[in-house]
């Protein structure tokens, strides 16, 4: 593992290289699971806080019902929602969220419609949601919407700590934007490193790091 004081001078170069390198292990992830725009956005609220295999169990659930459909999903009251994703933990909470957002969405006009809002004034509607910080924002713009916004989580900032290129404690759109300032405007590229932060996060980057073999030694 590699810590130290953050030396950002050489991000571009840094980051490169790590991308260079995960990619080289692990190859493409094709990263987010989602069959539509819609899923995708439900899978980032229903993911806040929790791990996706939970987050597989409630959209199964939903898609056993036959409501992965906006129509469908906002005749639902919070309380009516609540049981149908209880596998994804604080499910009280996120129905509430997930009807929020669901509402907001419809009122828009759905996806169609926020094809033409710009990417700055559409992340600052979505986090003018009730329940979608910048995480969840970033990831709808991004999966579902093919924005070109990186996704900052907790992966992200452990890997990036470990490795000198942070504190880990920076504000999430400082550490976002030292992306976005370091690598070419790309949704397919962001999607991709993003992914693969997270998959060395899993094998490798752990809480208690597995350095053996690790593709970044």
């Amino acid at each position: 593992m590699v810590t130290g004081k953050p030396n950002t001078g050489n991000a571009a170069a840094d980051l490169n290289d790590i991308y260079r390198r995960l990619f080289r292990a692990f190859g493409p992830q094709h990263w987010w699971p989602g069959d539509t725009q819609l899923e995708i956005a439900v899978g980032a609220i229903l993911t806040q806080n929790t791990a996706w295999s939970n987050v597989e169990k409630a959209m199964a659930v939903l898609k056993s019902h036959r409501l992965l459909t906006l129509e469908r999903l906002t005749s639902f009251s919070p309380t009516a929602l609540a049981p149908l994703i209880r596998s994804a933990g604080f499910y009280n909470i996120k129905a509430a969220r997930l009807t929020a957002f669901l509402g907001w969405l419809k009122a828009g006009g759905g996806f169609t419609a926020l094809r033409r809002i710009p990417t700055t004034e559409l992340r600052f509607r979505l986090l003018a949601c009730h329940g979608i910080g910048p995480e969840t924002a970033d990831s709808i713009l991004l999966y579902a919407l093919n924005r070109p916004v990186f996704v900052v989580d907790a992966y992200t900032r452990r890997i990036l700590s470990r490795y000198g290129l942070i504190e880990g404690d920076e504000p999430y759109d400082e550490v976002r934007s030292l992306f976005e300032s370091s690598r070419p405007r790309s949704p397919r590229l962001y999607n991709e490193y993003h992914a693969l932060l997270v998959r060395l996060a899993k094998t490798h980057c752990r809480a208690a790091p597995i350095c053996t073999s690790c593709p970044l030694t």
